[in-house]
């Protein structure tokens, strides 16, 4: 009897229940606020929601895929993304959103309370874990954080490395010494730095100062020998080398080859004419030779081994060139990167323009002058390449202007070389500069022409003696 009436209580609870609960997603909620049908509320049903749930099913209620209670729902489909940003959000849609939120809290406090259900509880993320989260999430944010001001400090470093003053030539800057645009020097003299402002990256500013120092040390290590006509070469002379050199002007102008091209191909020369003794009858072979693996070495297209052969008027065979590009290049060990005089009168010509509001191109085409007619005489062997171009600087602005003295601490700073110790190759440079009857003319016609501002045909009024 008793049985029987828990049985009836059981079915009238039952016949009460006139649908099943149903888990309310977000999902739903939004498209229930935008049509604006509420979903049936059963105040009972909910009271009762243990009573309800079954603990034998191995689905809930929740899971359930049965027609959902509002009319205009269907079976559950996978929506497609709308942009929903403009929709109305008015007080209807806040007290769904709200009763959402009381109907899924209590869910969840049932689920938790039911520890042996089979009914799988709603996936919900409480407040522990969403503090739990939040912890994590600002840790992500401040590693990430940390990590961009990293980067950003390095970025900064690399700015004010590129901003700031580099070291000369053989000496730093004193301790505390930050300014960019000049340096103060001794006593009181003011020091341009050539190489704050400049954002050509083919200059190397920032390690420019370290990359002379290299050059510096490596003119005296590869310099040539300035005796080797007497100790090793007895066909050859120095009026032989120079008619060679001034050919070899007319050679670099035929196929349109670079500077460093010619100041490269000299240097080649007399590094092998140090070391291997040769006849006259192959001392052209080895002027072109020394010029094939120069063009190789600077230029961009290289002339052919035809066209050496050719420039000759077939005077060697393109296997008797190749045979000495093998012995030139075994003999001085491949070891191309040497300083040559251009090399230094770039970074000085740099220094004495610094000085000038407005670029001098005088100023750089007779500085080059200069220093390729001392190319031609063997006796300027004995000064290293750094002195003649700092030689060189120094009488091109004699030259151009003989109001003030050309030497400047600027100049003095980053060559490393005072007036005084110039003496001697700027009064050979002058003779040079003056001799208008010398036999070799190869290199006073090429400056004397229009492109070069016609700088062959410049010379100082005043003597350069009385400067040192």
């Amino acid at each position: 009897m008793t049985r029987q009436t828990d049985m009836n209580k059981e079915n009238v609870h039952a016949a009460n229940i006139k649908e099943p609960t149903k888990r309310i997603t977000r999902a739903r909620a939004k498209a229930l606020g935008i049509s604006g049908d509420l979903p049936p509320l059963h105040p009972k049903v909910k009271q009762e929601f243990n009573q309800v749930l079954q603990p034998n099913s191995k689905r809930g209620p929740l899971d359930n895929k049965s027609t959902d209670a509002g009319s205009n729902f269907q079976s559950k489909r996978r929506a497609v993304l709308k942009d929903v940003t403009n929709m109305p959000f008015n007080d209807l849609n806040l007290k769904i959103i709200s009763d959402i939120k009381i109907q899924t809290s209590k869910q969840i406090r049932t689920n938790v309370a039911k520890k042996n259900d089979m009914v799988a509880p709603t996936v919900y993320v409480g407040p522990q874990v969403r503090i739990g989260k939040t912890k994590a999430t600002q840790l992500m944010t401040e590693q990430s954080i940390k990590e961009l001001r990293e980067i950003t400090s390095q970025l900064k470093l690399a700015n004010d490395l590129e901003n700031e003053p580099s070291i000369a030539l053989g000496s730093s800057f004193p301790k505390g010494e930050t300014k960019i645009n000049q340096l103060e020097g001794e006593n009181d003299q003011t020091i341009l730095d050539i190489d704050s402002k400049h954002k050509d990256p083919l200059m190397c500013s920032l390690y420019a100062a370290e990359v002379f120092n290299n050059l510096r040390v490596a003119e005296l290590k590869w310099r040539p020998s300035d005796n080797y006509m007497k100790t090793v070469q007895r066909d050859i002379t120095q009026e032989m080398r120079g008619i060679l050199i001034d050919w070899l002007v007319e050679v670099c102008e035929e196929y349109g080859l670079r500077a460093e091209t010619f100041y490269l191909t000299v240097t080649l020369i007399d590094r092998y004419l140090t070391k291997v003794y040769i006849e006259k009858q192959k001392l052209q072979l080895v002027g072109i030779t020394c010029m094939l693996i120069a063009s190789k070495y600077e230029d961009i297209t290289a002339p052919r081994v035809e066209d050496f052969c050719f420039i000759t008027d077939g005077t060697y065979t393109r296997k008797e060139v190749l045979v000495m590009e093998r012995e030139v290049l075994d003999e001085l060990g491949f070891y191309l990167s040497v300083p040559t005089v251009y090399k230094f009168l770039r970074r000085f010509i740099l220094a004495a323009q610094s000085s000038y509001k407005v670029r001098v191109v005088e100023l750089e085409y007779l500085a080059n002058y200069l220093a390729e007619l001392t190319l031609t005489e063997y006796g300027f062997l004995n000064f290293l390449p750094s002195l003649i171009a700092a030689s060189a600087v120094f009488l091109a602005k004699w030259t151009l202007d003989q109001i003030e003295h050309p030497w400047n601490p600027t100049l003095e700073y980053y060559t490393n070389y005072k007036a005084s110790e110039l003496k001697t190759t700027v009064m050979a440079m002058q003779d040079m500069q003056l001799n208008n009857e010398a036999s070799l003319q190869a290199i006073r016609q090429k400056y004397k022409q229009k492109q070069f501002k016609s700088v062959a045909t410049l010379t100082s009024q005043k003597p350069v003696r009385p400067l040192f």
